[in-house]
């Protein structure tokens, strides 16, 4: 499954189980968070594309810190995201997922609208509060490495979770989001940070397509219907 090979640690940040009984409802949610949030979301969506680079800190206990960088893209329903010798990019009618270390592709369907993947991509960095998975709140604004922030705690609506909440901190004046926090039950944590992002780039044709003649020797798996 995508969830298990690709991306896995990202894609906790941005997946919950949604099978369980609620025990409290994102409409529960703080004003002002959701006031912030909002401001977020209208920031990145009138970028008609973007391009950033990130780095994820993964920290399980008693383990040393392991830091991974990465880059993603997105241009309209297009998106690209490079990170750990894999690459999985989407030219809005399939998905493709890279696995250099095994010199293979797998091709498959796009998801359902709706349909959870565990699959990190650009729109999910961006408005993965939006699903009502989360109640959040404003906990405290700060300053951080010079920089004065908001940090806005999300606890998922569903018991079985295996996250007991998120934190995600804005940058109060450009309301860009700085990074997400993730702090799993088994006392792991994973941390998600944007930077160098470059709003409304040009990406060259084909920038999001799958082109066989880049992969030479790779077994290419198609496992769409």
């Amino acid at each position: 499954m995508i969830k298990q090979l690709i991306f896995a640690s990202l894609a906790l940040l941005f997946t919950v189980s949604t099978y369980a009984q609620d025990y409290t409802k994102a409409e529960d949610s703080d004003p002002e968070a959701r006031k912030i949030l909002n401001q977020v979301r209208q920031k990145y969506e009138a970028y008609s594309s973007i391009e950033a680079n990130f780095a994820l800190d993964i920290e399980f206990p008693e383990q040393p810190k392991e830091t991974q960088q990465g880059k993603l893209a997105r241009s309209g329903e297009k998106y690209r995201v490079e990170f750990g010798g894999q690459e999985v990019f989407s030219d809005g009618s399939a998905l493709y997922l890279v696995l250099h270390n095994n010199e293979s592709v797998q091709i498959n369907n796009m998801p359902a609208p709706g349909e959870d993947t565990g699959l990190l991509s650009p729109q999910s960095i961006f408005n993965f509060y939006d699903n009502g998975d989360f109640v959040y709140s404003l906990i405290d604004t700060r300053t951080e490495n010079g920089k004065v922030v908001h940090i806005i705690e999300f606890k998922p609506t569903d018991r079985s979770s295996e996250y007991a909440k998120l934190r995600m901190l804005v940058a109060r004046d450009s309301k860009e989001i700085v990074e997400v926090k993730a702090f799993a039950k088994d006392g792991s944590r994973y941390t998600f940070q944007l930077k160098n992002v470059t709003p409304n780039k040009q990406f060259a044709a084909g920038y999001f397509g799958f082109n066989k003649s880049k992969y030479p020797n790779y077994y290419v798996e198609d496992l769409r219907d």
